[in-house]
């Protein structure tokens, strides 16, 4: 897979699951278990939407810039460790363990199609 195209996968699902819970967030809360800070869930949504946008954008350059693959990089790998992180606490749900699964193969994409 090319730089451009995972940058295009991963700002797409950003994008969608970032938007999910200013959507409905009575369907958000089925699927990932009941809320108690709203506000912050959609606050974590407009982020990952934000960053979303910005890796689409990149994956418009034949070359994406540097920034934009760290973005990537790190946005995978922080969302991967939280969701592993407090599903062990028992804080979140195990629903969450398939976007962790989700966000380190985006990381390893990422890298094989940097590296490759």
């Amino acid at each position: 897979m090319k730089l451009r195209d995972v940058l295009r996968v991963q700002g797409g699902y950003y994008v969608l699951s970032g938007l999910f819970p200013l959507i409905s967030m009575a369907a958000f809360e089925r699927v990932t278990g009941e809320k108690k800070d709203r506000w912050l869930v959609q606050m974590v949504g407009l982020l990952a939407a934000s960053i979303g946008v910005s890796l689409l954008i990149g994956a418009l350059e034949e070359e994406p810039d540097p920034a934009v693959l760290v973005l990537a990089a790190t946005s995978a790998l922080s969302f991967a460790g939280i969701d592993v992180v407090h599903t062990l606490r028992r804080r979140i749900s195990p629903i969450y363990l398939g976007d962790a699964a989700a966000e380190l193969t985006l990381a390893s994409l990422l890298v094989q199609a940097a590296c490759g």
